[in-house]
């Protein structure tokens, strides 16, 4: 099998780094050579997380800062996701290698029922704080699980194929 030469030079000797210069897979949404996707994910699953302990927190105490603290919280977790997954979606669309894979097809989808599920929480903490115990704490858990889902098929989209890694020169 022949070597390829990254731009710096350097030989591809990574059967993944060999696999991304085949499918092309690089970013094509990315500022400053930095793939956006990949750095927007984690506000979300942070926020998840977050509302799923301030919920909780409000389980266990009763008292109603909690409620305040997590319509932010829930708010935060769904427009970061919906910011995150209208990249990520451009990603899926702009590069045919990384649309090849199965794990892209369900990142995106595991990320789409997160999104409706946060939007869910939110409103709820909204619109419907007096459902918060019990609803909005089964929501808030189901979008845990969701999270660790749609952040499975992302992590092997990165560690084991390489999307998002390296931006791609052709556009």
């Amino acid at each position: 099998m022949a070597k390829r030469h990254l731009d710096s030079g350097t030989q591809a000797h990574s059967a993944v780094v060999l696999e991304m210069l085949r499918l092309e897979i690089g970013s094509k949404v990315a500022l400053v050579g930095h793939p956006l996707h990949v750095m927007m994910v984690h506000f979300p699953v942070a926020f998840v997380v977050a509302t799923l302990g301030i919920d909780a927190f409000y389980w266990w105490s009763g008292d109603e800062f909690w409620v305040r603290v997590g319509v932010w919280s829930s708010g935060f977790a769904f427009w970061s996701a919906l910011f995150a997954s209208v990249v990520g979606t451009a990603e899926l669309l702009l590069v045919r290698g990384i649309r090849l894979l199965e794990a892209s097809w369900s990142h995106a989808v595991a990320a789409m029922t997160l999104l409706a599920i946060t939007g869910a929480v939110w409103g709820e903490h909204l619109f419907k704080p007096e459902l918060i115990l019990p609803h909005g704490l089964a929501l808030s858990a189901l979008a845990s699980v969701m999270v660790g889902f749609a952040g499975w098929h992302g992590g092997k989209l990165v560690f084991d194929h390489g999307v998002g890694v390296l931006v791609t020169p052709k556009i």
